[in-house]
Parts: structure tokens; C-alpha cells; sequence
């Protein structure tokens, strides 16, 4: 049994006279003095307690209980019913900052009325907002996101964040960043490596994350599940190094969800759980959520580390001390707080659900029109899709109080015809049909001779959903295997309600996706097993052709409105990326289908991601998108198609016209991979910041503060807009820049601000935009730090990142960039110009990265590297299990001069580093100098050439 630990601090003050004299209680004192003098009262173990998600309460000191992790993306959630507001991404695309702060101040109400209702089950440490750049739309958390570009995102997190934190000193709730660091996939996430290059790393990743830090809005980050570099991201040094260096205040760092433990299983960073918890708390981690509410384990595990030494004293005490600043913080240890007046009265309330449909309005984007938007009061409207009259919610949403649908609000304001456009099929097996039960319960799936009637719902990558007809509910494979007809849809953590169809010779079996387990009909029950030589084969009879149905409907009308879109659930969530960007097959085929019955179409998507709608864009006369908009997307949807108001949101991120213009998911160098509208080379289906009004406006006028600006300096951007149009409408003025000359590859464009203006008919505004000049810089490789480079730029003023309507020059007297200095000094190998073939990893355990060979003639280049020194010998520290040969080369890495080879002996492992030395020849000048990996496997992770 360990024995407890020894206090490093002030022994406990178990006989003081009054608790509430205690200086931790009183507000007029400085955080950091509470914190210290309420740390030096509590015991070692009472300390190492509070790095657990559950802190056991301290009675005699009268502290409660406390929780870190209460869901809040886009409203409360998983706590009961509360306003649910559109997806972040849908609040993103509002390009609203302010409305984005407003709906964070009204969950921040929310979370409160919960906490004070029931402290236990509503914590106010909050696990939101969301911050990971949305760097590919096959990212299946793509809608807990808010941007792929990095200033937008740390723009729309920070608005969030301040509004769940409030306006005073005090805070509501206590706001934390989600997920540190680079983390896009959700394939195998607990054992990919991003691989990050500095300029990605600090240019676009850390972008995203040090506004609500640096402003105060955000106190907490939650580092991610997969590794950067090599290293798991629970233990990177740049928590250290870079998050903590942002703000003078205690930062507080959780871990997401059972993480901690998979540095030992499945990512094998470490050999048992003690090393691995404390090497985690000595990079930072405060707060282990892990093994649920029971913290024995966890804590057990960290005493074993203190009694072996891998952890001291101080060590706990750092990380409880900003657990405790985040309470103080808080107002727990005050005697009253600005927020104690807010009840359940506010949870839904007439406000909020106000808040809630402008939100949803400002988020509806019009991607084409052709002039059939607005609807000019037509008599009939074909309300037709699977998404037409239901509301979805995803796994971070809050439970919907009520559904205000497409098909609810539209029919409120014309006669409407509705069809879900689902095909309706029957299961014919060897033996019989499969059956569903009409009990409203549900029951199981047998095989007989009625053909009972199933429809199929298609969310695309192959999953299908099937309702049995005679109850209304979602089958289902249940604990014990039996089919089921008893859900009312795809839902949980673990989906078991959809399934893959998979042909055999006469028909197809079913194969259901989280078990991997076939359906099998066995006894007359139907059931699902491993084997697939148990499967049964099914004809799939069609009763009823969903698109058939729809085309009727839609000839019957005067326009049609086709709702289609995602299930947040199904083909792309937490756990799966999509492998395209297709509509779902079934859902394309009906549009066509309703389109072909009635060319007044309006295609309406409903998705927290991207679609490749290019046949839509091509054929039907308007396409509008928003994301899944909450309890009152209905009625903001009908505000905005008949025209009561405008569509107010833009895309914030790029639209592609097929999976085969993007990268490999797994590859996050967006620089060298040309990825985001930054650097995207190719024609988008529609561009970042896109989306169209109902008015139209013109520009004029632009204005530049100065031609010429240094480093120290803020350019002043100047435009008048005008509405020419009959209406009144918004439009989002975007400020663009180009660098037009550079040492590196620059941005083809990058957004650096924003103005989104409302405008009568007839009217003109002149709006400005400040462009820091620092905000220009980028990192320079070659001396480790961000650089405001001495080059003529460009600024585009537009509606849009490719609809550009003014442009003009300025000039930036920065620095020029010397030759990279490499005689004489250390050279990083992470700090290439280039590669090929190349993965970065990890030089060590607690720091520094190296670079590996991928593939046999990998290489990395140091451009414009000064050999004038006429360097004699070049050492370098290098590591691969095979060992192979290193060989330097000048200007061409394939038939450029060799100036030296070196022989990589096998070492143990890749942390195993030998020093090892090459005499040069001919090295001299300003060169091109490449490192050319001639094997597999090789590791480098700094170089030196000496005189």
C-alpha cells in the first residue's frame, strides 16, 4: 500500500476559527494569492486529487464537489432539453461575430441554470468552443468547427468563448479549446500522426488557438487523440512552450476522454501508466479524464509515479494550482457572484429561441440563384426529402425542446404537398419476408410469409437506415444480436441502426456497421453473426420508388423544395471520415428525378459539411445550404425563401468539386499539398467566403491608408459599398491580401478581415478594415521565428475569396531575408524549405522533432544555404533500426554535386541518435543543399557544418 504523500507546502489549517475568514474567500484578493493560500491549506492528497475530472469535495474547508466537462458546442447538451442553435460551423457561416457572442452569453445562461439546479450534473467547465481548423471536409467532426481558415476560426472561437465566459471578472463558465493539435481525422485517430512542418505548425494550427487564449475569452484547453510529429499530443511540449506563453493566467489543460491511458494502449508510447501519467502532467495536463467518475485508479497510478520519482512534489502542486485559479476564477470560494439570479427561466426562453432563429437565418446561405429566390406566393409548394420534415441532432447538440421543420414552417404560409422521397422495400428471403411488428414498442424481426414494407434511407458511404413501416421505428441490432424495430432512428454513441448492403450471387446480405456482424435468419428470428457464411441473402423487392413518388408530388406543385443532406450520425461523425463528398446516391437520384417533374427547384442542403452538388450547380435553379440548424431552422429557412429576409451566411470553407481535388486526409501540410483556399490551385465548385443576397451591390473607392508600411504599422483598408438593388440586404465585405514576392511559397490569397454590412436599396456605406502589418508575417525556417518580409503586396476586396471586385498595391519595408547561416552552427533537420518523401517525428520523448525517410530517396532541402565558410565536416545525429546511407548533395537531390556520404549504423531505437561526420568536398557558396535519404526508415534530427 503507498503511503500518502508528504506535503511540500503549509501544513492544513484544520483549526481555524472560520472558514470564511480564510484569504481564499475573499474576492478583494489577487487570484494567485487565493490560490496559494488555499493550496498551502489543502493536504498532499487532497492536491493530487484535483487532476482528476471528479475532485472529491473538501469538508472541512467547505469546498464541494467539482467537475471538469459540461458539452456546450452550440448549446447545452446531454443534460436534457435546452435551446439547441445551429451547428458551429452553421454560426460561423453567420460571419456574425457578435451574434456568435450572444448565443455563447445564452448557453453560458443555460449551463448556469442547469449548475444551479443541479451542481453535480451541469459543471461550469465547459468543453467548447471547437477550434481545429476545418482543414478537410471529409473530417467527419467537420461541424464542430468553424472555419479552414486559421483567422476565422480563432475570430468565431473567441466570440464564443467570450460569451461563455462573460462580461465580468468573475466567470459564468469557464471555456475550453477543442482539440490541441492538429487533428482533422478521425480514422484511426489513436494512432495517426499529423505530421507538421513549422510554418504549418505556427503559420496555420497554432493560429487557430491563441485568440481566446491571448484575449482571456477561453481558460482551458483539451489536448486530442492522435499524435503530432511522432508524439502524442497529451504530452507536447509546445502546452509549455507555446499555449502557456499567451496569456499571463493559469491555463488550465484536460484531457479528452480516456486518453491518457492510450499512451500506453494502442499507442505504445510508454511501457505502463504511471510513466505515462507523469511524463503527461509534466507536459502540462492538469486534469486526467479518465476511467469516468472513479478516480482511484488514476490517482493510484500517479502516486506510484511519485514514489518512483518520475514525478516531485511540486510537480502536483503546479498542475493543482491551475485547477484551483480556474475555481477561483469561477466565483465557487465568493459569497455571492453576478450570475446567481439565473434560473431555469431562461432555458428556452422567449429570448433565446428568438437568438436561435435569427441565428439559424444569418447562417442560411444561397450558393446559386437563378431568380426563382425569393418564391413569388405561389399557391403550391412540393415539400419533398428525407430531411423535409425532421430535425436532427448530433452527438455534441443539446435535446431539441421542439422541432419548428422545412415542411412545418412552409406549410404555415402555402398549401403544401409532402413526400419523404425514401424507396419503400420489402426483404424477400429463402423462407419467407422479413417482418417487422406493428407493436409501437417494436419488437423482433422475424421470417414469414407477410411482406412487410421497410423504407431505406440512404446518408451515403454506403450506410443505409431501414424503417419498418408498420410501426414508424428504426431497426436495429440490439445487445444480444436480435433485430429490432424499436428506435426512432440512427442514434448513440454506438450506432447500430445502420447497415451496408452487400451483393452475393441472388440478391445481397446486410451487414450491420458497428458490430461488422451479418443479419442471419435463424429459427424463423432474425438476428445478426460474425460468420458471413451465415448471412442470409435477401431480394430486395421495390414497393414504392421514393423518387417516383417525389417526382409526382413536385409535378403537382408549383415549386418544389428538396431538403437533403447528412445524417450528423451516419457518414462522418467522431470515430469516421468520409471517404467523398457525393450526395448520397439515393438522395441525387431523387433530385434529378424532381427536378426532371419540375424545373422550379429549389435544392436545400442540410448538412454540417461540404457536398460536391456539381450536377445540382449545373441543372437546378437555386441551391441553398445551411447546416443543421436547430430548433427553429424551419421557420428561419421560410423567412429567407420567401424573401422576409435575406440569407445572410457565407461559406467558411471551400466547396470542392470532387474528393480527387484534395490531398490524402491524413496528409496536414497544407503548404506543400496546395489544400484550403489558400493555396488551392484549382476551380472550387464554390469558394470560401461565397453565398449570394437577394439585393446586389456595388463596389467603389477603394482606399489605402499608406502605399508603404513597416512592420510596426497598421494599413487601413477603406470601401464603399452601394445596394443597386430593389431590396434591402447584407453583404459581407472581405479584405484580402497577396504577397507578390518572397523567399518562400506565399498564400494566394489570405483573409485579414471583414465587415458584414446591412444596406437599404439605393444606399452606400464606406467600411473600413485594419490590417495589422504583423499580421502579414510568417514563419522563417531558416531563423526560427515569424518575419515581416520586405515585399510588394496586394489588397483584393470582394464578396468572396475568388469574386474579387477592387485591387490594390502596397508595400510592406520589412526585412529580406539573408542566406540561411549553417557554418558553425546547429541546424534543425525539421527545418527543411522542402522535402519529399518525408514524415516529421519525434527527436525524444519530452521535445524536439526529427525527420524520417518514408520512402527510398526522400529528401529535404535547405535553400539558399551560405557554405562560404567553406565548411570542412559536416556532423549530424542520426538513428534508423535497418541503418542505410545519407548522402549531401548541392542544388538536385537526384544528380546534383555529392559533397559527402555518411553511413547510418542500426541503432536500437529511433530515439537513439549516433554522432556521426562526413568530410566535405566542394562545399562553398550560396547553395541549394539537400539530405538524400537512400533508405527507408532513416531518422535525422540536426545537422552541423564545421570549418
Amino acid at each position: 500500500m503507498n503511503e500518502p504523500v508528504t506535503a511540500s507546502g503549509p501544513a492544513a489549517d484544520d483549526e481555524a476559527p472560520s472558514r470564511d475568514a480564510h484569504p481564499f474567500r475573499d474576492p478583494a484578493l489577487p487570484v494567485g494569492e487565493r490560490v496559494g493560500d488555499l493550496l498551502g491549506r489543502l493536504t498532499p492528497e487532497e492536491r493530487l486529487g484535483l487532476l482528476h475530472q471528479y475532485q472529491a469535495p473538501v469538508d472541512r474547508l467547505g469546498l464541494r464537489a467539482f467537475r471538469t466537462g459540461t458539452e456546450a458546442l452550440h448549446g447545452l447538451a446531454w443534460l436534457g432539453p435546452a435551446t439547441v442553435f445551429p451547428q458551429a460551423v452553421g454560426l460561423a457561416s453567420t460571419w456574425n461575430p457578435d451574434l456568435v457572442t450572444q448565443v455563447g452569453a445564452a448557453t453560458g445562461d443555460e449551463v448556469l441554470a442547469f449548475h444551479h439546479k443541479d451542481p453535480g450534473g451541469a459543471g461550469r467547465n465547459v468543453w467548447a468552443p471547437v477550434v481545429n481548423p476545418l482543414r478537410d471536409p471529409r473530417w467527419g467532426r467537420n461541424e464542430e468547427g468553424y472555419s479552414e481558415d486559421p483567422w476565422l476560426t480563432g475570430v468565431m472561437g473567441t466570440a464564443y468563448a467570450r460569451g461563455l465566459r462573460g462580461d465580468h471578472d468573475v466567470l459564468k463558465t469557464a471555456p475550453t479549446l477543442k482539440h490541441f493539435l492538429a487533428y482533422n481525422n478521425e480514422t484511426d485517430r489513436y494512432v495517426t500522426s499529423s505530421s507538421v512542418p513549422p510554418r504549418v505548425l505556427h503559420e496555420y494550427e497554432l493560429r487557430a488557438f491563441r485568440p481566446a487564449i491571448e484575449s482571456g475569452a477561453a481558460v482551458a484547453v483539451m489536448p486530442s487523440y492522435n499524435l503530432v510529429n511522432g508524439r502524442p499530443a497529451h504530452l507536447s511540449p509546445l502546452i509549455g512552450a507555446e499555449l502557456r506563453t499567451w496569456t499571463d493566467d493559469d491555463v488550465l489543460v484536460v484531457s479528452d476522454a480516456h486518453a491518457p491511458a492510450n499512451l500506453v494502449g494502442p499507442q505504445n508510447y510508454h511501457h505502463d501508466l504511471p510513466e505515462a501519467y507523469a511524463h503527461a502532467v509534466k507536459a502540462g495536463l492538469d486534469s486526467f479524464t479518465q476511467d469516468d467518475a472513479d478516480a482511484a485508479a488514476t490517482l493510484g497510478h500517479i502516486r506510484t509515479a511519485l514514489d518512483r520519482g518520475l514525478l516531485s512534489e511540486r510537480d502536483i502542486d503546479a498542475a493543482a494550482r491551475r485547477v484551483l485559479a480556474v475555481r477561483v476564477r469561477l466565483g465557487e470560494f465568493d459569497p455571492a457572484t453576478p450570475y446567481d439570479g439565473i434560473t431555469q427561466d431562461v432555458v428556452n426562453g422567449p429570448g433565446h429561441r428568438a437568438l436561435a432563429r435569427e441565428a439559424a437565418r444569418q447562417s442560411i446561405t444561397l450558393l446559386k440563384n437563378d431568380g426563382i429566390l425569393p418564391l413569388a406566393a405561389p399557391k403550391t409548394v412540393a415539400v419533398i426529402g428525407p430531411l423535409s420534415d425532421v430535425l436532427l441532432e448530433d452527438w455534441y447538440s443539446g435535446t431539441l425542446p421542439y422541432q419548428v421543420t422545412a415542411r412545418t414552417a412552409l406549410g404555415g404560409r402555402c398549401r403544401t404537398v409532402y413526400c419523404e422521397g425514401v424507396d419503400r422495400v420489402a426483404l424477400r428471403a429463402a423462407d419467407g419476408y422479413l417482418q417487422a411488428t406493428d407493436d409501437p414498442a417494436g419488437g423482433p424481426l422475424s421470417v414469414g410469409p407477410v411482406r412487410s414494407a421497410f423504407d431505406v434511407f440512404d446518408w451515403g458511404g454506403g450506410a443505409y437506415a431501414f424503417r419498418a413501416a408498420a410501426n414508424g421505428r428504426h431497426v436495429s441490432a440490439g445487445d444480444d444480436g436480435v433485430l429490432v424495430n424499436d428506435q426512432p432512428g440512427p442514434s448513440g454513441w454506438e450506432v447500430r441502426q445502420t447497415f451496408r448492403m452487400e451483393d452475393r450471387p441472388g440478391g445481397m446480405v446486410l451487414r450491420n456497421i458497428s458490430t461488422g456482424h451479418y443479419v442471419s435468419v435463424a429459427g424463423g428470428v432474425a438476428t445478426v453473426a460474425e460468420d458471413p457464411e451465415a448471412a442470409t441473402v435477401f431480394a430486395v423487392e421495390l414497393i414504392e420508388s421514393g423518387a417516383v413518388r417525389a417526382a409526382e408530388a413536385a409535378a403537382a406543385a408549383d415549386v418544389a423544395v428538396v431538403v437533403v443532406g447528412d445524417h450528423p450520425l451516419v457518414n462522418g461523425r467522431e470515430t469516421e471520415d468520409r471517404t467523398d463528398l457525393r450526395l448520397p446516391r439515393q438522395q441525387e437520384s431523387m433530385v434529378r428525378a424532381v427536378h426532371a417533374a419540375n424545373p422550379s427547384t429549389v435544392l436545400v442542403v442540410s448538412s454540417g459539411y461540404p457536398f460536391a452538388v456539381t450536377w445540382a450547380d449545373e441543372h437546378v435553379p437555386a441551391i441553398v445550404w445551411s447546416s443543421h440548424g436547430g430548433q427553429e431552422y424551419g421557420n428561419a429557412l421560410a423567412d429567407v425563401l420567401f424573401g422576409d429576409e435575406d440569407p445572410g451566411g457565407r461559406l467558411t470553407q471551400t466547396w470542392y468539386r470532387s474528393a480527387v481535388d484534395l490531398p490524402d486526409l491524413l496528409d496536414y501540410d497544407i503548404i506543400g499539398t496546395d489544400s484550403t483556399y489558400l493555396y488551392f490551385l484549382g476551380t472550387p465548385l464554390y469558394p470560401f467566403g461565397h453565398g449570394l443576397s437577394y439585393a446586389r451591390f456595388a463596389y467603389s473607392d477603394l482606399v489605402l491608408s499608406a502605399p508603404e508600411v513597416g512592420p510596426a504599422e497598421t494599413l487601413t483598408v477603406r470601401v464603399t459599398v452601394t445596394n443597386t438593388g430593389g431590396r434591402a440586404g447584407e453583404e459581407v465585405v472581405q479584405v484580402y491580401t497577396h504577397q507578390r514576392r518572397s523567399r518562400v511559397k506565399q498564400p494566394l490569397r489570405q483573409l485579414r478581415g471583414f465587415r458584414k454590412v446591412r444596406l437599404g436599396p439605393g444606399e452606400s456605406r464606406t467600411v473600413a478594415v485594419d490590417v495589422p502589418v504583423a499580421d502579414l508575417a510568417f514563419w522563417d525556417v531558416t531563423r526560427g521565428r515569424f518575419v515581416v518580409e520586405d515585399a510588394p503586396h496586394k489588397v483584393l476586396v470582394g464578396r468572396s475569396s475568388r469574386d474579387v471586385e477592387l485591387s490594390a498595391s502596397f508595400t510592406v519595408k520589412g526585412e529580406r531575408i539573408p542566406p540561411r547561416e549553417v557554418v558553425g552552427r546547429s541546424i534543425e533537420a525539421a527545418d527543411h524549405d522542402e522535402y519529399d518523401g518525408i514524415v516529421l517525428c519525434d527527436a525524444a520523448p519530452e521535445a524536439g522533432d526529427a525527420v524520417r525517410s518514408a520512402e527510398p530517396g526522400a529528401w529535404i532541402v535547405f535553400r539558399d544555404a551560405d557554405l562560404t565558410g567553406v565548411p570542412s565536416r559536416c556532423a549530424l545525429a542520426a538513428a534508423g533500426a535497418q541503418g542505410g546511407i545519407l548522402t549531401l548533395r548541392l542544388d538536385d537531390p537526384l544528380s546534383g554535386d555529392v559533397i559527402g556520404t555518411v553511413a547510418v549504423p542500426p541503432t536500437p531505437t529511433r530515439h537513439d541518435f549516433a554522432g556521426l561526420g562526413t568530410p566535405l568536398a566542394g562545399a562553398a557558396g550560396v547553395r541549394d543543399l539537400y539530405v538524400v535519404f537512400e533508405n527507408e526508415g532513416l531518422v535525422v534530427s540536426a545537422l552541423e557544418f564545421r570549418p
